[in-house]
């Protein structure tokens, strides 16, 4: 069983980062997914599902532009 997953939504809009999240965590038994995203409104969105699903997030800036969203359960 993998540790971890990632979500590649970079270059999707709103609400598709968030619809690629709840895939991932209803398909996963990882306890840490990592979602890519472009905008902070995407950080938003995503973040805001994750924790009413249980999940814990966290976010940082990439060098190259976008974020890192780290899901935790």
């Amino acid at each position: 069983m993998a540790e971890s997953i990632t979500v590649d939504a970079r270059g999707l809009s709103c609400p598709q980062p968030v619809v690629e999240t709840k895939k991932a965590i209803e398909r996963s038994a990882c306890s840490e997914i990592y979602v890519l995203v472009d905008t902070m409104t995407s950080v938003m969105n995503v973040s805001r599902y994750a924790k009413c699903q249980g999940w814990t997030a966290q976010y940082d800036k990439m060098p190259e532009g976008g974020f890192k969203i780290t899901l935790r359960k």
